[in-house]
Formats: C-alpha cells, sequence, structure tokens
C-alpha cells in the first residue's frame, strides 16, 4: 500500500464490469471480481492504465482504499447508470436535437396553428443554431432573461462608486441568471449581457463558460459562469454519476471527472492530475496544443488579464449543476495553487444544484480558507433535486437555501421512506406551476415545455426538481437574504 503522502486515485471502469463479476462483488464481496473493474495506484505499479491488466486488492488495501466503509453499492450503482447512459447516449443525442429544433421552430413561428399557417404559405422560419434566435430546451424551459425587476446591477454598475455586496439579493438573481444563461449558445449570450443585462460581454470561447463586466472600463465587478450539465449530454451525466476520486496528500479527495472536465488531468495517463495540480504557472500559450480543452487555464489566464485591466474589480463564480461543481472547483485549484492575489479579488461562489466535488476532508480545506468576512461560499439546492446528492453516499449531506435550516430533511431521499413524500411534493409542484401566475404574476407563468417537466416529474421528481427555473424562482422568491456557509461534501 502506498504511504500517506501518495496521491493516491481510485477508477471505476464501467465497460471492464461483466455481470457475473458485478453480482459476486456486491452479493460476496468478491475482492478479485471487484479488483477488474476498480483500478488504483495501490495496486498498480505503472501509473499509466494498462486497458487489460489488473491485479487484486488484499483486503487491507480493500479496506484502506474505502477508508473502512462498505461502499459497494454505491459502486454497483454507478456502474449500471453509467453503462445505461452510454447505451442510450447516441439516441439521446438524436432526440435532443431533434426537441430543440422542434422547439424553436414552434416558438419562431409563435404556435403550431401558426406553423401550419406559415407552412402552407410558404413562410416558415426555420431556426439556425449558433444564432441569437437559437434557444437551448433550457431556454424553453425558463423563458425570463431580464433580471429582477428590483435589481439594479446595469444601472448601479455605471457609477465608479457601485459597490456590490456578496449578500444582496440583486447579486444572486444575476448568478443564478448567468447560471442559466451559459447553457446557450455564444450569440445568445453575448445578445443578453450586452442589451439587457447592460453590461460588458468578455467571452465564451468553449462551451462550457462566458464571463461579463459590469462595464468596458475601470470595472468593479467580473462574474464567470460555467456551463452545466447540458439534458441530452451522455458524457455530462457520466460524470455526475462517476464515482472516480483523485486523492491529493492533505487536501482531500476530489471527484475525477469534475477534474477531466476543468481539463486538469486524464484517466488514460493518471500522472497528468498531479502535474497540473501542482503546476501554478500553466497558461495557454505555454500548451498551445490544450488550449481549447483546458478550461482552467483559459479561464485563469482571461481572469488575470482583466484582474490587472480593472484593478478595484472583484469576481464572482457561478454555475448550475456540472456548471457549479466546475465553479467551486476552479476556486479550490486557485486556492491549491496559491493565486493569492486573485483570491484576494475574489466577492465569492454561487452554486445552483451543484453535485459533491469531494470529501470531507476537503470541504474543510476549502471552507477555512473561504470563510472570511468578504469572501463566502453559496451552494443552493432545491427540494428534492437528485443531482446535488451525486455521487451518492450514506454520509451526512448539509445544504442551505432561502430559508435557513440546520441539516437537509432527506440526506439522499433514495429508499422507500422518501418515495412518497418525493412524489407527493412533485404533485404539489405540479399545482404551483399551474397556479404560481395568479399568486406572483405573470413573469411566473410557466408554458406548456415546463409544465410537461413538471408531469415527468411524477414519475421522475428528482430529475425535474433540478430545472433551473425552480432555483430563479427560489432566489426570487426567497424571504431571506442571507445565506449560511455549505459544505462540499
Amino acid at each position: 500500500m502506498n504511504g500517506e503522502d501518495e496521491w493516491r486515485y481510485m477508477i471505476v471502469r464501467p465497460e471492464k464490469a461483466g455481470i457475473r463479476d458485478l453480482w459476486k462483488f456486491w452479493r460476496k464481496g468478491d475482492i478479485k471480481s471487484g479488483s477488474k473493474f476498480i483500478l488504483s495506484n495501490s495496486c498498480c505499479d505503472d501509473d499509466v492504465i494498462q486497458e487489460d491488466d489488473y491485479e487484486e486488492l488484499d483486503l487491507e488495501e480493500w479496506r484502506l482504499l474505502f477508508d473502512g466503509k462498505d461502499n459497494r453499492w454505491v459502486i454497483i450503482v454507478s456502474i449500471l447508470v453509467r453503462r445505461l447512459i452510454k447505451l442510450f447516449g447516441k439516441p439521446l443525442e438524436l432526440i435532443g436535437n431533434f426537441v430543440d429544433f422542434s422547439l424553436n421552430l414552434l416558438s419562431l413561428n409563435c404556435n403550431l396553428f401558426r406553423l401550419a399557417s406559415n407552412f402552407l404559405q410558404g413562410k416558415v422560419v426555420i431556426p439556425e443554431r449558433g444564432t441569437t434566435t437559437f434557444v437551448s430546451s433550457i431556454g424553453h424551459l425558463d423563458g425570463r432573461i431580464d433580471l429582477n425587476k428590483t435589481d439594479n446591477f446595469g444601472e448601479g454598475s455605471s457609477s465608479s462608486n457601485s459597490r456590490i455586496e456578496i449578500e444582496n439579493k440583486s447579486l444572486m438573481d444575476l448568478c443564478v441568471m448567468a447560471s442559466k444563461l451559459a447553457y446557450e449558445n455564444a450569440s445568445v449570450v453575448k445578445e443578453v449581457v450586452v442589451n439587457h443585462w447592460k453590461a460588458n460581454y468578455q467571452q465564451k470561447k468553449s462551451t462550457q463558460v462566458f464571463i461579463l463586466c459590469d462595464k468596458p472600463e475601470d470595472a468593479n465587478f467580473i462574474l464567470i459562469s460555467f456551463r452545466g450539465t447540458e439534458p441530452y449530454d451522455a458524457d455530462d451525466w457520466s460524470t455526475d454519476f462517476d464515482y472516480s476520486w483523485y486523492e491529493i496528500p492533505e487536501l482531500g479527495k476530489l471527484h475525477m471527472g469534475f477534474l477531466e472536465a476543468l481539463g486538469l488531468g486524464n484517466r488514460a495517463d493518471t500522472p497528468t492530475f498531479r502535474r497540473n495540480l501542482l503546476q501554478k504557472n500553466s497558461n495557454v500559450a505555454s500548451m498551445p496544443d490544450m488550449a481549447e480543452l483546458t478550461a482552467y487555464i483559459a479561464v485563469k489566464t482571461k481572469l488575470k488579464e482583466l484582474l490587472q485591466q480593472h484593478k478595484n474589480a472583484k469576481f464572482v463564480v457561478t454555475g448550475h449543476s456540472l456548471g457549479g461543481a466546475l465553479a467551486i472547483l476552479f476556486v479550490t485549484v486557485l486556492i491549491l495553487h496559491k493565486e493569492i492575489e486573485m483570491m484576494e479579488s475574489l466577492l465569492g461562489v454561487y452554486t445552483f444544484g451543484q453535485p459533491r466535488i469531494g470529501d470531507g476532508k476537503l470541504g474543510m480545506f476549502v471552507e477555512e480558507r473561504l470563510n472570511k468576512p468578504k469572501i463566502s461560499y453559496f451552494r443552493v439546492v432545491y427540494c428534492n433535486d437528485v443531482v446535488p446528492r451525486l455521487p451518492y453516499d450514506d454520509k451526512t449531506f448539509f445544504f442551505y437555501t432561502k430559508q435557513q435550516v440546520k441539516e437537509e430533511p432527506n440526506k439522499n431521499f433514495y429508499g422507500m421512506r422518501y418515495l412518497i413524500p418525493a412524489h407527493m411534493n412533485a404533485v404539489w409542484e405540479l399545482i404551483r406551476a399551474l397556479t404560481m401566475r395568479y399568486v406572483y404574476g405573470t413573469d411566473y407563468k410557466e408554458d406548456w415545455c415546463s409544465v410537461f417537466v413538471r408531469v415527468v416529474g411524477l414519475v421522475l421528481p428528482g430529475i425535474s426538481a433540478h430545472s433551473p427555473r425552480d432555483y430563479v424562482n427560489s432566489v426570487r422568491l426567497g424571504r431571506e437574504h442571507k445565506i449560511q456557509m455549505s459544505s462540499l461534501d
């Protein structure tokens, strides 16, 4: 077994898991069977994965690998779900393309009846991907693009004396709207940021992130928004359900899939994780072949440039779903790289529906460094949302929302005792969706697309509760402005 100072890792390989091996591993605790699809540097001398090689872990190594816990069934669930996602990956992509095209076709032609009329007259408006009029499925679930009417982000930012408070409700609204906007193509993002929010759009270099400033010169505020889990992207969903981790000495375990998504390593060449996590002064120019792949390097390089350009600016990092995980992971790596000057300019991190990025040890490490008067980490979880409970485990899981609560009432809700309340709540969500416009106004009116998702939620409440619409509503209708810090694990 490696010493305590080793950078350990565990990789769960669904493609190596046969049904017989899974059964023997789950029901009989057969370590040899489990070693076929669980790879660790505890059992391999070579850090580079050999495609068909595996060595059997002994009992002591196995217990140390899982910190003395029996996580067999969690790994089995992870493997089965990821294999199922891969099986339906291509059909899911095709369905997504069809749904996106159909929703935009209907919206551009007003409705189904107008579409039929336009077709007969030869005046059908055909949607074009990548344009300002082509909106994602997420955008159709919640068509709101303007900031809350009580907010004054655009107006306040025009003054050199404007000051942005971390617990300001306007800032929270901006973050949740930016997290939702990150799902759109670059043309839509630029249109909304410039013409509706009256801010300065910086970039959307990849499909993962965009950056804005409150004004082009002498900015006070910079926002970085990471894109979340694409509804029809099998790789994104597989990442969320991945149980593989990489452990950094004295820091804790980090979700390997999120490290890869941020461009900080490759599980096929595990030494890359250590190199990237230790290499502080990396930049895009030094690695031109990875410039489009390494989100962390691209974002950090651009952020440094903006902070040098706007000397008094503070920055906030945000994201929904996978984007939330990348947001807090980005800040975690800045801490690891000891980017002291950049961290002094950090105002806070806002995440919505964020999956877990690490263990309790990692959580304490980050909280100790973020738990300061001027820097805060806000992790918002809505109701029965399944994604923040991933990767699933049986540990205590805390979260805080607009209501101050000590502990989540149903930590993981995977069990019979939580099924009935979850489905009953889904019924209530559907009823509320149909009546909110009469209580709160037309801004909260839900169209047929959103109502359809509510109906799906009657069967899959944990999935429907992940909708960004619910997070926007929670932020705007929340009674309390102050939010407590949440743990990462």
